[in-house]
């Protein structure tokens, strides 16, 4: 049975900046925490996508925190392999039909051992390849055993054409592995369109699978990643620690190089969000000096909020669904109007993504909130509130999450 929402909120919020500030500063005093919040504790890491880290980073003693832990990076670590097993099929498919693929996010921070296996979770695999490409990639990816399973404005979405992921807290080795296929590096914030494709794809492309052409280049995608999930309130800690290590390997006149190939009317205004965030509760030198750059190319008023936001407010650890979420990014009255427009009357296209959203992911299937209309959903938000399914699904696994047995 779930808590009071009130109470889970104020637990969901505590764990999360206390697993936060274990993961960049690690201390091995324990929190005094309830059952219930060790629980919560669980979730938060499932979503956050700690788990695994945390089990070398937090010697906590609590037995069933522990063994939460230990299992969680077994089944990441066997997920790893599988991952890249197949990322050696699509290199060998993607070298024989002169393909060029560029492998994304956290595929590309594996490669040069920032991670080992077994470190971070990896849902799917991203990748990206030039547009007239795609079609050619697409039947090499079916050739693999794959199927088309939804398209949307910044990817297609390939699935196996067999399994189904497992109701479980977390990871688990057995999930499928997803693909999205990429011709466009971009995000909407929140409604108008942030494209670097020109700085991710390489110069030089060759067939197979081909890394990003700088460090600095993965480090800006990050970046572009990370602020589209705090626009979207979607941002998990992981990203966090991706940008922290990356960081430190990013020489200073790679940053010169990528900051000059921006227009002044594209300069990365948007890169301060995260930055910011990060610099919160990582204490990284260089972080903080691009945090200083990036300070008068960002918009006022964002500037201003993204200061004082918190992991929590930005992530699925904030309980509570917000009506106009994002609506700061906006760099003009005129955007921010078209933002709330789209809100209350969305396009067909928001339509279409939302309604593969529910037949596709596990954790909307069978909530009566997502097949309700919009104006109830609408009229619910600004009246009494409504809770984030994909956060419930996260809490009601850790409650269901059996107890080693002593």
């Amino acid at each position: 049975m779930l808590p009071p929402l009130r109470t889970l909120k104020a637990i969901l919020r505590r764990t999360t900046e206390t697993l936060a500030h274990q993961l960049a500063r690690p201390s091995e005093t324990a929190p005094d925490w309830s059952d219930l919040e060790w629980r919560m504790a669980m979730a938060v890491a499932a979503a956050h996508g700690i788990s695994p880290l945390l089990c070398t980073l937090s010697p906590w003693s609590n037995p069933a925190w522990s063994e939460f832990l230990v299992d969680q990076r077994a089944h990441v670590e066997h997920r790893c392999k599988r991952i890249f097993a197949l990322l050696e099929q699509i290199d060998a498919a993607a070298r024989a039909e002169r393909v060029a693929i560029v492998p994304l996010k956290g595929s590309a921070l594996h490669a040069p051992g920032l991670y080992l296996p077994g470190d971070r979770p990896m849902a799917d695999i991203d990748l990206l390849v030039h547009e007239h490409d795609a079609e050619k990639a697409g039947r090499l990816l079916q050739a693999l055993g794959y199927e088309a399973s939804f398209a949307q404005w910044k990817h297609r979405v390939f699935k196996p054409r067999e399994g189904s992921p497992p109701a479980v807290l977390g990871e688990h080795r057995d999930t499928p592995i997803n693909i999205e296929l990429h011709t466009r590096i971009q995000e909407r914030l929140p409604v108008h369109t942030i494209d670097i494709t020109d700085r991710i794809y390489p110069g030089d492309p060759q067939p197979g699978l081909n890394p990003y052409p700088s460090t600095a280049a993965l480090l800006s995608h990050l970046l572009l990643h990370a602020a589209g999930n705090i626009c979207n309130r979607t941002l998990r800690l992981i990203h966090l620690n991706d940008i922290a290590l990356l960081a430190m390997r990013v020489h200073p006149h790679e940053w010169d190089a990528l900051w000059h190939t921006h227009t002044d009317d594209d300069a990365p205004w948007w890169a301060l969000p995260p930055v910011t965030l990060t610099t919160r509760y990582y204490d990284d030198a260089a972080l903080a000096q691009l945090r200083d750059r990036f300070e008068t190319e960002c918009p006022p008023l964002l500037r201003t909020i993204s200061h004082h936001q918190t992991l929590t407010q930005v992530s699925c650890s904030e309980l509570w669904l917000h009506a106009f979420a994002g609506v700061e990014w906006s760099r003009s009255l005129g955007e921010a109007k078209n933002y709330v427009v789209n809100r209350v009357k969305p396009s067909k296209e928001t339509i279409q993504e939302r309604s593969d959203m529910v037949r596709t992911q596990l954790w909307l299937r069978d909530q009566p909130w997502v097949t309700q209309s919009r104006g109830r959903r609408m009229l619910r938000w600004l009246t009494s509130g409504a809770p984030r399914m994909d956060t419930l699904y996260v809490v009601r696994a850790a409650l269901a999450y059996p107890l080693p047995v002593e």
